[in-house]
């Protein structure tokens, strides 16, 4: 006896279930590398801005040093 079309249809209805659920954990794991991506180029521009502060903070901090210096010789003369 052949199979009625309703025996049919929760099988079918597993296997696109089956299928759907493994093209998600695709796209979620595409979505996780994408992330992890964005995390560390946020991480490095992070560290890209506080070595510039340092360097910069570095930079004004000698600068004031040296208009120091030049001040206490103007007034020394």
């Amino acid at each position: 006896m052949a199979k009625e079309p309703e025996d049919m249809i929760v099988p079918m209805l597993r296997e696109m279930r089956a299928e759907m659920r493994q093209q998600f954990l695709d796209v979620n794991q595409r979505l996780d590398k994408l992330e992890s991506g964005q995390k560390t180029i946020r991480q490095a521009l992070t560290a890209d801005t506080m070595m510039s502060k340092f360097v910069t903070g570095d930079f004004e901090e000698r600068i004031f040093e040296l208009e120091r210096k030049v001040d206490v010789l103007i007034k020394g003369k």
